[in-house]
C-alpha cells in the first residue's frame, strides 16, 4: 500500500480547493456528534465558512467552538481482483482541519471574506454586499490548530 502522510502546503492547498464542500463535525450540547456540508473559502492559509445567522450550529458553537473539518477528494476505485472482495480499495486524497470557529462580525470584513467563498465558486471576487445582507449571515474563521492529511494510492 501507497500512503503519503503530512503533505506539504502546496498539496493541501490543492486538495482544499478540489472539493466543492467541506464537511464540519462539532459535538452538541447533548455531547453528541453534529455534521453537516459547508461552503468555504480558502485563502493565504486560511479557511472560512458561512451560514444563516441563528440555527443549532450556531448554538453550539457558541457553548464550543471546536470542529474537525473534513476535506476529500479524487476517489477511485482500486481492484487488485475482481474476484476477490478483500482486493477492492478506494484510492483518495484528505485533509482534516481541527481548529475554533471564530465569528466575523466587522461588516467590511464579512464582504472580503465572502467574496473569497464567491471567487471559489463563481470565479469572480468583486462582489458588493448591502448592509441588509451583510447583517443577515454568519461568516466565520476557523482558527486552525492542526492540519492532518493524506493520500492513498494503492
Amino acid at each position: 500500500m501507497e500512503s503519503q502522510t503530512n503533505l506539504l502546503q502546496a498539496e493541501v492547498y490543492q486538495i482544499i480547493n478540489s472539493c466543492n464542500v467541506c464537511t464540519v463535525g462539532m459535538v452538541d450540547l447533548e455531547g453528541n456528534p453534529y455534521v453537516l456540508p459547508f461552503n468555504f473559502g480558502y485563502s493565504n492559509g486560511k479557511l472560512y465558512i458561512h451560514s444563516g445567522p441563528t440555527g443549532k450550529k450556531n448554538t453550539i458553537w457558541e457553548k464550543n467552538p471546536k470542529v474537525c473539518i473534513s476535506f476529500s477528494s479524487d476517489y477511485q476505485m482500486n481492484i487488485r481482483h475482481e474476484e476477490v472482495a478483500c482486493s477492492y480499495s478506494m484510492k483518495y486524497k484528505s485533509v482534516l482541519v481541527h481548529g475554533k470557529v471564530v465569528p466575523i462580525n466587522d461588516l467590511d470584513e464579512k464582504a472580503r471574506v465572502l467574496n473569497i467563498v464567491m471567487q471559489k465558486y463563481s470565479g469572480r471576487g468583486d462582489f458588493t454586499y448591502g448592509k441588509p445582507a451583510l447583517v443577515n449571515v454568519a461568516v466565520f474563521e476557523i482558527e486552525v490548530d492542526k492540519v492532518e492529511s493524506r493520500v492513498y494510492l494503492h
